[in-house]
């Protein structure tokens, strides 16, 4: 164990490996943070258009929450199926396959009729962008050491508050810009051209991804060498002390573990997320519009530094497990101070918890999957990491409909008492990841 653990910091020590984790950085992040806010953009947007759809065609409350949830019905079922099929024709030709047609998918959001073509869209959506985010986190897992790949993952998360930030008020302001224009409205030109830039990125990503290290012309030989040694050391540890083959990961109970763990991060996710403009124009008494999109990009802008920051900071097994169980456990507390701020009609108190909810479940994110990735590896990193984020991402379908059959149960006129159903799920996030130090093992030891 010594001479192995010896080696390994030997490798991460040396300057030329350093230098090759910098450039695949530089080389790879950009266009991977660009897929992920058009991907965010593409799936969260539809919070814009809720009053909109209801007014020009007739969609309830009821159909815009079936439908902003069945998004993940249909990424949960072709997940590991895309996953599995990005191992074997590569993250170039998937990647850009997946954003491309999400793309198309989305802007054909402009040409909704009603409640049935509305959802049956929201469910193409799913199938068509499965196998983005657990693609990526997986190729990430193949370029980047274990050490640094948590703060990989927190610049690839950065996307979110991004897509966040320059994206409602986009929204907002293609709403106000499509109004204007003679025989359209301004909810379908925002899904149109949001939809278009998906196809964009798509094209570029062809482009500028790489299959592995091995092919990248950036690095010289050394550093390919270097970073192949590397990665080669860690895939040997993992196979040696994590699942082997795909049936053996979906056999695991770490990987299930996880899911549940992420499944309770989604709720409070998606939660917030999709009901975010109606949530801020009701605190404000804004038009949901490019005002309303203007104030929802603070929190966003804020979730930037927490992500990077902690990202950084969370470096060894004990340091995530701190952090994960703090940051779930002000993901619940912020949730459940947004909702008592909307009942009692404090709208600058209800922005402070909406800004730190999530500046701490995007920090979040992150330190949970630094997990599984430490763990799996080939063909069980491929099912692992799909099955975690398919069967976790139910929790945005989960999330809406709770949200929704709480607010009429019990009839709340302000919609907080289905903000506070949604604050539960942290709590048991942060008691799971507390728990995690019984995973702790030899693996966790070699490679922190």
């Amino acid at each position: 164990m010594s001479v192995t653990t010896a080696t390994s910091k030997e490798l991460l020590a040396r300057p030329v490996l350093k230098s090759a984790i910098s450039k695949a950085a530089r080389r790879l992040m950009p266009m991977l943070v660009i897929l992920y806010v058009v991907s965010f953009l593409d799936r969260t947007n539809v919070g814009f258009a809720e009053a909109a759809l209801g007014a020009d065609k007739g969609v309830s409350a009821a159909a815009f929450a079936l439908g902003a949830g069945i998004f993940f019905i249909g990424y949960a079922i072709f997940e590991i199926p895309s996953n599995l099929l990005l191992k074997k024709v590569g993250a170039k030709i998937w990647l850009a396959r997946i954003a491309i047609t999400w793309g198309i998918v989305s802007a054909c959001f402009a040409f909704v009729q009603g409640e049935t073509s509305f959802v049956i869209l929201r469910f193409l959506l799913g199938v068509t962008e499965a196998g983005l985010f657990p693609g990526v986190i997986m190729y990430l897992a193949e370029w980047f050491p274990n050490k640094v790949r948590v703060q990989m993952f927190a610049i690839f998360y950065l996307a979110q508050p991004f897509s966040q930030m320059i994206g409602n008020p986009l929204s907002g302001w293609l709403i106000n810009i499509g109004d204007q224009v003679p025989g359209l409205r301004g909810w379908q030109v925002m899904f149109f051209v949001e939809g278009l830039l998906a196809v964009l990125a798509g094209i570029a990503a062809f482009f500028f991804l790489i299959n592995g290290p091995e092919k990248a012309k950036f690095l010289s030989g050394e550093e390919k060498f270097a970073l192949k040694e590397v990665m080669a050391l860690e895939d040997n540890i993992k196979d040696e002390h994590g699942p082997r083959g795909i049936l053996a990961a979906m056999r695991n109970g770490r990987v299930w573990y996880f899911t549940a763990i992420y499944f309770c991060l989604q709720i409070a996710v998606y939660g917030v997320t999709f009901f975010l403009p109606q949530q801020v124009s009701s605190l404000t008494g804004q038009k949901v519009g490019l005002a309303v999109g203007l104030l929802i990009a603070v929190p966003w802008f804020f979730g930037i530094f927490s992500c990077y920051f902690i990202g950084r900071a969370a470096n060894t097994v004990a340091k995530r497990r701190k952090f994960g169980t703090i940051l779930f456990l002000s993901t619940g507390l912020c949730i459940f101070g947004s909702a008592w701020a909307g009942t009692n009609h404090q709208p600058v108190l209800g922005m402070i918890f909406i800004t730190l909810a999530v500046c701490s479940f995007l920090a979040v994110g992150p330190v949970v999957w630094s997990y599984p990735t430490a763990f799996l590896a080939g063909s069980a990193a491929a099912a692992g990491i799909g099955l975690i984020n398919s069967l976790g991402n139910l929790g945005g379908f989960v999330a809406p409909i709770l949200r929704t059959a709480v607010n009429e149960a019990t009839h709340s006129p302000t919609g907080s008492m289905g903000v506070y159903a949604l604050g539960v799920l942290p709590f048991v996030a942060a008691a799971m990841m507390f728990a995690t130090r019984r995973f702790s093992n030899k693996a966790d030891e070699l490679l922190d």
